[in-house]
């Protein structure tokens, strides 16, 4: 049976309104603050914002100028400076960096000659690389997840705000009356994707996965859960914690999330994105490492869902049988359905976004934060990595555990339900958070 004709023409309008979608933000990540601070390092932890300001430009020059256009390189002579595995993030600033002005131009030369490519690709047939314009789309998610490693930098870097953006709406009116737990029953579901054209290779191949019964949180662990752990001595207790994590809190002096600071009794203060204010104690915790989640888990006599539980609680329909392509359905986000993109510089409250939910009534699984698992990043059965190696393939392993589900910093272009992430597990400046679950009581 031959697959359906695709719709080249849609699929040319996708692919341009999200690399348009990319450039925008890239832009005002960049213009919003002066030259000396997109050259300096904000953190060792991450690159000058200058650094991945010119790294856009040329990742979309190799892809997508040279290798699927064809057309002659603009700037050979920057390949090894921009190459991510080349250099350490904490060394870029020695670098021989393209100033600011010089990077703006040559990341919006290299996007004009790429805009002429998209326009005259043909979408269907041809190369695995450009059949229903996967280049396109790998070089759109690669600029937004760069442009949330930028908002990372913004959040890491001292004084004043330079962002600014409306909050999310408050919780609906049933948030309060949520239960704490969805039981999702046990059973077969295909997990991944083979079908979805601009997945990347981590997500393939869709495959069946037979996952026990077992119950998860309703919504992401809230700032007032937190800190009843920590005011129950989470944090100066071993009984919570790994091996590996105890010595880990204990050699860096960590207390508490990252950028909290105890104002005096109670109180909690955070600083986000240039601001210092009160914690929200109705908000998903956020810039925990996967050690933190993992001690919460077990003090809370719980523990971290694994991966494939995850995606279960958030595609599988139990109606239908079917692995649907996000928590609501097939169709795209809306603003309806998650916090995503930067439209908000902060999770919405625990229990938004009701038109989000999955068929179980799992809410927020999409957006607000990344959220820990307790699974390993290791490659699916029948993995083939494409069209590089250094995507994922070399993360695999136990070393990096897998985030699942975006946060306010990821745009759609780079969130389904099939995405993984993944990180170290003493990692706390990205927007990551957790939920819990819990095994279900065979009678």
């Amino acid at each position: 049976m031959t697959a359906p004709p695709l719709d080249t023409e849609a699929l040319r309008r996708r692919a341009l309104d999200a690399l348009l979608a990319a450039r925008d933000r890239t832009r005002a990540l960049t213009t919003c603050v002066d030259d000396r601070e997109l050259t300096a390092q904000h953190s060792p932890l991450m690159s000058p914002l200058v650094w991945d300001l010119a790294h856009i430009g040329n990742q979309e020059e190799q892809w997508l100028l040279r290798t699927v256009g064809g057309r002659e390189a603009l700037r050979p002579d920057i390949d090894p400076i921009y190459d991510a595995f080349e250099h350490p993030r904490a060394a870029r600033p020695s670098l021989p960096l393209l100033p600011p002005a010089e990077a703006h131009g040559y990341a919006a030369d290299v996007r004009g000659r790429v805009l002429d490519i998209l326009e005259n690709s043909p979408l269907e047939g041809g190369s695995r690389l450009t059949h229903a314009g996967f280049a396109f789309g790998m070089i759109a998610q690669h600029e937004q997840q760069h442009d949330e490693t930028m908002l990372i930098t913004h959040q890491l870097r001292r004084g004043p705000a330079a962002l600014t953006a409306p909050a999310p709406p408050p919780a609906p009116a049933d948030a309060a009356l949520l239960p704490a737990e969805v039981l999702v029953p046990g059973g077969p579901f295909t997990m991944g994707t083979s079908t979805e054209p601009w997945a990347l290779d981590n997500e393939r191949p869709g495959h069946v996965r037979d996952v026990a019964a077992f119950f998860i949180d309703t919504v992401p662990v809230s700032n007032g859960a937190y800190a009843r752990f920590i005011e129950d001595g989470g944090y100066d207790d071993p009984r919570w914690w790994t091996e590996a994590g105890w010595a880990h809190i204990r050699e860096h002096g960590v207390t508490a999330p990252l950028f909290w600071r105890r104002e005096s009794g109670d109180l909690w203060l955070h600083r986000r994105f240039g601001v210092t204010e009160p914690v929200p104690p109705d908000e998903p915790v956020l810039h925990v490492s996967w050690y933190e989640a993992d001690a919460y888990a077990r003090w809370a006599g719980r523990r971290l869902p694994a991966e494939a539980e995850w995606e279960k609680a958030a595609r599988h329909d139990p109606v239908t049988g079917r692995s649907l392509r996000y928590p609501w359905g097939d169709a795209d986000p809306g603003p309806g359905h998650a916090n995503l993109g930067q439209r908000h510089l902060r999770p919405a409250p625990v229990g938004s976004y009701p038109e989000g939910a999955s068929p179980l009534g799992v809410r927020q699984l999409i957006g607000d934060v990344w959220e820990w698992t307790a699974s390993d990043f290791l490659p699916y059965p029948g993995f083939a990595a494409f069209p590089y190696k250094e995507y994922s393939e070399v993360f695999f392993g136990p070393e990096c555990k897998v985030l699942r589900g975006g946060s306010f910093a990821v745009d759609q272009v780079a969130c389904r339900g099939t995405f993984r992430n993944w990180d170290y597990p003493i990692r706390r400046q990205i927007f990551s958070g957790f939920r819990t679950a819990r095994d279900a009581q065979v009678l």
